[in-house]
């Protein structure tokens, strides 16, 4: 996958290659997360990025349209959500409505450009929220490459290998019919998250292509050019756009060993691209 700033307070290939592991890096903080704390009750999740003063940051550079990209997920891998809050300027608080529909410990991400010179070219900030309630962890036992969402089919084909670039294709069918009317969707026609099973290291991965243009449809296959950073078992989240309606394709998959590895070059199964 494509190099994206991580987080940490040392320079190890881990920590600079593996984002989204930590609440702080790169001279930044995200800061408490205030959201609701039970399952159903309406509310707001509100949250600021803060500089290594404590002061909060207010300027941002727009990447892939938005500001700032926030996921959340719950730690067994259920619940992705992928929106984009509002920043208040004057406090530099993003916020954005929320409710959370089970209980469960989740992940929530802040992913940004700052708009500062001499800045990181990317930051994947992480926080851990409790939401009050009972509940049983339903992690993905298997791997899984194909999701039915909303009435569509997603297949993902290709294999993923550790620190080796290769190609993954995710098409997309209705009632066995190729798709041929994806609309852009923050700037791709498909956009990828990755979470690394065991950590939820954070993985922010797009299609290839040309960025398309407002009217532009395409389908049904979407490529990405994918580089896991270690073997093992990734949760993927495909997030694709028609008729203005955003739905949300899920996937396990599991990254062999390279052959620059430790173990035998054993390819499994797929993941993502670049953000």
């Amino acid at each position: 996958m494509a190099d994206h700033a991580g987080m940490g307070s040392d320079d190890t290939a881990e920590t600079v290659t593996i984002p989204g592991v930590s609440l702080s890096g790169y001279g930044y903080e995200l800061g408490p997360v205030t959201a609701p704390t039970v399952v159903g009750e309406p509310d707001e999740l509100r949250f600021q990025i803060l500089d290594v003063t404590g002061t909060p940051l207010t300027a941002y550079e727009t990447s892939h349209e938005k500001d700032l990209h926030l996921i959340a997920v719950r730690t067994d891998g259920t619940g992705f959500r992928h929106v984009h809050p509002t920043l208040d300027e004057a406090t530099g608080t993003w916020s954005t409505p929320w409710k959370w529909a089970d209980a469960g410990t989740y992940r929530v991400y802040a992913d940004f450009v700052p708009d500062v010179a001499d800045g990181p070219d990317k930051v994947t900030l992480t926080r851990t929220v409790e939401v009050a309630g009972e509940f049983t962890p339903t992690p993905a036992m298997t791997t899984s490459t194909t999701s039915e969402v909303d009435g569509y089919t997603v297949t993902l084909d290709g294999n993923l290998t550790a620190e080796t670039s290769s190609e993954l294709t995710l098409s997309i069918t209705r009632d066995g019919e190729p798709v041929t009317t994806l609309q852009p969707y923050l700037g791709a026609f498909g956009h990828l998250v990755a979470l690394r099973d065991g950590d939820l290291a954070y993985l922010h991965v797009h299609a290839e292509g040309e960025t398309p243009k407002d009217g532009d449809t395409a389908g049904p296959d979407i490529r990405f050019a994918a580089e896991a950073p270690t073997a093992g078992r990734y949760l993927l989240y495909l997030d694709f756009q028609v008729d203005r309606q955003i739905h949300t394709a899920q996937f396990v998959v599991d990254a062999g060993h390279g052959t620059n590895g430790t173990g035998t070059d054993d390819t499994h199964s797929d993941t993502g691209d670049d953000h």
